[in-house]
């Protein structure tokens, strides 16, 4: 029986001044920049750059990667096999403009198949 728990949101620090959020199907990342003072839960704030966030792709890794070269975005590491949430997974990794390491995790074997 799944937990009736799901991802809702995530926060990343960066040192744009603007807040944003997006909201990818029913889960929310909100970036938080300087002069936004959310209320302090951590004991050491997170600083722009110190984000570690994986995303699940619902499709091949290739498909991922070819997503993130149409975008300009550097690939740091990758692909390579992760184990995440659902287990074996073949992952990338890239990072948002503060440096922030980023992953795209994908459960699907290379013929597109789940594994």
């Amino acid at each position: 029986m799944p937990l009736p728990v799901t991802f809702d949101h995530c926060v990343v620090h960066v040192s744009d001044p603007q807040g944003w959020a997006y909201r990818f199907g029913a889960a929310q990342l909100n970036l938080h920049g300087p002069g936004f003072h959310p209320a302090e839960v951590a004991r050491l704030p997170v600083e722009p750059g110190n984000s570690d966030l994986c995303f699940q792709w619902n499709g091949p890794i290739a498909d991922a990667i070819i997503h993130l070269e149409r975008c300009g975005v550097p690939i740091d590491a990758g692909p390579i096999e992760r184990f995440g949430a659902k287990g074996a997974g073949t992952s990338v990794y890239f990072r948002d403009p503060d440096g922030s390491l980023l992953e795209f995790i994908s459960y699907h074997r290379n013929d597109g198949d789940r594994a």
